[in-house]
């Protein structure tokens, strides 16, 4: 009885037969099962879409589809197809160090199993089952792809990956790309961080989160734009808000931008003076013009819009932008000028009994000069009306009268 051979070449010698030769093919036998249990080999696909037919022979020590590692090479300018044999039954380690951006497909040689492909980007390693299970359409069965993904320059995922309440960690400036390759998020390191970004997504009728959190009690959040740009509030079905929230976020008010239709996209830049108190907010000077105009705000006074008083009937300190009713019938009455003011500020007073030419009203200044004098003022005169207003540190108060 003639020897017979395996799908991977090895020789099943017949009982009586090789005499002198038994001890060669045993050796060429071991040297196929190494071979097929732990070798390693190269396979070059260079070259244009094609098929690359990788055969068994009977003991043929030399046949890449008979080890065990099978790594494939050159440079690639089309589509690859690598098959075995339709009977090999064993495990494949592959790996596609090709160059070009072209898929390698791996598969049995005819049939309609299932095959193996690397993607057009997937330099990395597989492990693949040839399971020869159906004597037409044998499956090529994945088993795991990538191997040490330090070794796989693009790993591919197979499901959703669960982190397993682990962290993922990222490199100072490098985060993630996507599909394209395109920078989508990336993460920049500070040396000892102890604060972070919360991200929140939400249930139905509520917004997903950004927050800050971290060891610190009180945080900001800051968004930082590039050069010149600025930070935008996207509009949807409505206009762009930015709605303002009370700490138990249960109101809230709102800036909104005029609709699509208003074909507005002017600019406000708020004041660059101190803030004033009973001052309003007005468009001092406009630069450009039209829809694209830059507005500078300023703080300005209400004309005849003095905030009159309650009857003072005892010493108080002023506000700008108020009026007082002074009763001095029983007594004398100290009005106190306002600390720090600014050009414009002004406070008005009253004799509401007539009485200032029998108990004296004082105007206090407060360090500041009252008609370039350093020194009180004092009002002696019946149904005496006077306004008060500041200009600069040299003159001080000014008396104006109504």
């Amino acid at each position: 009885m003639a020897s017979t051979f395996t799908p991977l070449g090895v020789e099943l010698q017949a009982t009586g037969e090789n005499a002198g030769t038994w001890g060669t093919k045993t050796n060429t036998n071991l040297q196929l099962i190494e071979q097929i249990s732990g070798g390693f080999t190269t396979q070059s696909i260079a070259g244009g879409a094609q098929t690359t037919a990788l055969t068994i022979s009977d003991s043929g020590t030399g046949d890449v589809a008979g080890h065990r590692m099978i790594d494939f090479t050159g440079s690639i300018t089309g589509n690859q197809i690598v098959t075995i044999p339709l009977d090999v039954q064993t495990f494949y380690i592959l790996r596609n160090s090709t160059s070009g951006a072209y898929t390698v497909q791996f598969k049995y040689a005819s049939g309609s199993g299932g095959t193996f492909t690397f993607s057009a980007t997937n330099k990395g390693t597989a492990i693949v089952f040839a399971a020869a299970n159906d004597g037409t359409n044998p499956d090529i069965i994945q088993i795991q792809t990538g191997g040490d993904v330090v070794d796989d320059t693009s790993p591919q995922l197979g499901g959703n990956l669960d982190t397993n309440s682990f962290m993922i960690d990222f490199d100072d400036a490098h985060g993630i790309r996507d599909e394209n390759g395109n920078e989508q998020l990336i993460f920049e390191t500070t040396g000892s961080a102890v604060n972070h970004i919360d991200v929140t997504n939400a249930a139905t009728g509520s917004g997903a989160q950004i927050g800050a959190v971290g060891g610190d009690s009180n945080l900001n959040l800051k968004l930082r734009p590039k050069g010149t740009g600025v930070i935008e509030a996207m509009g949807a079905t409505n206009p762009g808000s930015i709605q303002l929230n009370c700490e138990s976020n249960s109101h809230g008010i709102k800036l909104t931008s005029p609709a699509h239709s208003a074909g507005q996209s002017y600019e406000l830049k708020f004041p660059t003076g101190n803030v004033t108190a009973n001052r309003f907010l007005k468009v001092a000077s406009v630069s450009g013009s039209g829809t694209t105009g830059v507005g500078q705000l300023s703080f300005a006074e209400v004309s005849g819009g003095t905030s009159w008083q309650a009857v003072k009937t005892s010493d108080f300190t002023a506000v700008a932008g108020e009026g007082y009713f002074i009763n001095t019938t029983s007594n004398t009455v100290t009005m106190t000028l306002p600390s720090s003011p600014t050009i414009g500020d002004e406070v008005v007073f009253i004799d509401y009994a007539g009485t200032f030419d029998t108990y004296t009203m004082t105007v206090g200044r407060n360090s500041e000069k009252i008609n370039g004098a350093a020194a009180d003022l004092t009002v002696s005169v019946e149904r005496a009306a006077n306004t008060l207003v500041y200009t600069d540190g040299t003159q001080g108060w000014l008396l104006k009268n109504k």
